[in-house]
C-alpha cells in the first residue's frame, strides 16, 4: 500500500511560561566578561550594549506578545522526505487576488535567522493593493524554516547541504499544489534558491537572489574581466578580517555550540554582532531593528535550541563538490544587491554565472533586506517576476 501524501497541519507555537522564567534567571545570572577601553565593537560583540539588550530581555521583553504577533501569520508543519524524513515550519500565506491568479513564490532565508527574516515583507507581497502597489502583483508566499532552524526539526544524522533543501522545498510546493513557481532568496537561502533553479528547472520559473553566494573559481583568473578579480580578491580579504565565524560553523560547531545553547547573553553576542555587521545601519544596530525585533529573532534560536543545528549547515555546505559550486544557472536569474550587503558581486561575475536578465541597485537595505526595508525587497520582487506572469501553476 502506497504512503499517504504528506498533509501540512496547522502549527501555533505557544512557550511554556518555565521557560521564560528560566531564560530570565539565566540572564540575570550572566557572568559578563571584562573588555578593553573603549573597545566598542571593534573586538566583537561590545559587552556595554549586550548588557543594556541582556536587562531589557530579561525585564522588559514581552516576549508572549512577539509570540502572539507572529502567531497571526498562516504557519504549518509537514513531515518531508518520506516516513523518515524531516518535520518543517513555514508560513503559507495566499495573496488577495482572485484565486489562481497569484504567483507561488517560496522565500529561504539563511543564518541566523529563521522565518523571521520575511515576516514584515508577506503582507507586502501577498497584498500588495492594500499597501499601495498593484493588486495584479500579488504573491501566494511559502516561507520553510530549514532543517535546524526555529520551528523545523533538526536532522538526527548528518546535516542537510542546500542542494538536500532544495529538493524539500521543491516537494514542498508540490504538497502545496503549485507545480511551479518562483524561488528568491538571501545568504544561505540564496544558494537554496540556486539549487531549486539547477535541479528543478521544470519547476522553477524564476530566480531572485540578494547575493551571488560564496564565490568559487577554479579556472584561469587571466580569463575573469578585472573587476570580477576585484571582487574575488576582496571577498578573499573579508572571510580573513570577518570570516572566523565561518571558519567555527564549518569545522567545530558543537565547540561554540555548547556555550551559545547555555547562555542566552552569548547567543546574543553570536547573532547580534552579525546583525550589526551585515545591515545598513551605520553601526548602529537599531537603526535598522527595534529591541523587540532584535530579541524575536534570538529568542526563536533560544526556545527553540537550534544554534547548533543551524551552524552545522555551514559545514554540509562546505562538502559540496566543485563541480556543483560550478554550475551555471539558466533559468532567469535576477539581482537585488543592496549598499549595506557583503562582497556585492560586480554584473560580470552574475552573468558567468547565471542567466541574469535583471540586476538592481536598490538606495537602503542590508544583508537582511526584506526585514530591514521591506518595502523596497517588495518593490524588487515585484518588479523582477512581472514579467513571469501569468503562471498556470497547476500541479
Amino acid at each position: 500500500m502506497p504512503d499517504a501524501a504528506p498533509r501540512p497541519e496547522p502549527f501555533t507555537a505557544r512557550t511554556p511560561p518555565a521557560q521564560i522564567e528560566d531564560l530570565r534567571a539565566r540572564l540575570r545570572a550572566t557572568r559578563w566578561p571584562d573588555e578593553p577601553a573603549d573597545a566598542g565593537w571593534s573586538f566583537g560583540a561590545d559587552v556595554g550594549y549586550l548588557r543594556d539588550l541582556a536587562a531589557y530581555w530579561a525585564d522588559g521583553f514581552d516576549w508572549p506578545a512577539q509570540e502572539a504577533a507572529l502567531a497571526r501569520i498562516p504557519r504549518f508543519r509537514v513531515r518531508l522526505g518520506g516516513p523518515s524524513g524531516l518535520g518543517v515550519h513555514f508560513a503559507h500565506v495566499r495573496a488577495a487576488a482572485p484565486a489562481g491568479t497569484a504567483f507561488p513564490l517560496v522565500l529561504s532565508h539563511g543564518w541566523p535567522d529563521s522565518f523571521w527574516r520575511y515576516s514584515k515583507v508577506i503582507p507586502l507581497l501577498t497584498d500588495p493593493g492594500a499597501h499601495g502597489a498593484d493588486p495584479a502583483d500579488a504573491f501566494d508566499v511559502v516561507v520553510p524554516d530549514m532543517p535546524g532552524y526555529g520551528y523545523s526539526d533538526a536532522p538526527g544524522g548528518p546535516p542537510l547541504d542546500s542542494i538536500a533543501v532544495a529538493g524539500l522545498w521543491a516537494e514542498l510546493m508540490d504538497v502545496l499544489g503549485y507545480r511551479r513557481f518562483g524561488a528568491a532568496g538571501g545568504d544561505i537561502g540564496s544558494h537554496v534558491s540556486r539549487y531549486l533553479g539547477l535541479d528543478h528547472p521544470d519547476r522553477v520559473v524564476a530566480v531572485h537572489r540578494t547575493d551571488a553566494g560564496v564565490p568559487f573559481f577554479d579556472g584561469d583568473p587571466a580569463a575573469l574581466a578585472p573587476e570580477e578579480r576585484e571582487w574575488l580578491a576582496g571577498a578573499a580579504a573579508w572571510g580573513a578580517a570577518e570570516g572566523a565565524y565561518g571558519a567555527m560553523h564549518r569545522t567545530k560547531p558543537q565547540t561554540a555550540a555548547v556555550g551559545l545553547n547555555d547562555s542566552p547573553a552569548g547567543l546574543a553576542a553570536w547573532i547580534v554582532e552579525k546583525l550589526r555587521a551585515w545591515s545598513d545601519c551605520g553601526g548602529d544596530v537599531e537603526r535598522s531593528y527595534t529591541r523587540d525585533e532584535i530579541l524575536t529573532n534570538v529568542t526563536i534560536y533560544w526556545l527553540t535550541g537550534t544554534i547548533a543545528s543551524s551552524m552545522r549547515m555551514y559545514r554540509a555546505n562546505a562538502a559540496i563538490p566543485p563541480a556543483q559550486l560550478a554550475r551555471r544557472v539558466e533559468v532567469p536569474s535576477g539581482f537585488s544587491l543592496f549598499p549595506g550587503d557583503i562582497v556585492r558581486p560586480p554584473r560580470a561575475w552574475l552573468e558567468r554565472t547565471a542567466n541574469t536578465v535583471y540586476v538592481a541597485e536598490p538606495a537602503r537595505g542590508g544583508h537582511f533586506a526584506a526585514f530591514e526595508e521591506p518595502e523596497i525587497y517588495a518593490a524588487e520582487l515585484r518588479a523582477f517576476f512581472r514579467p513571469f506572469r501569468p503562471l498556470s501553476t497547476a500541479a
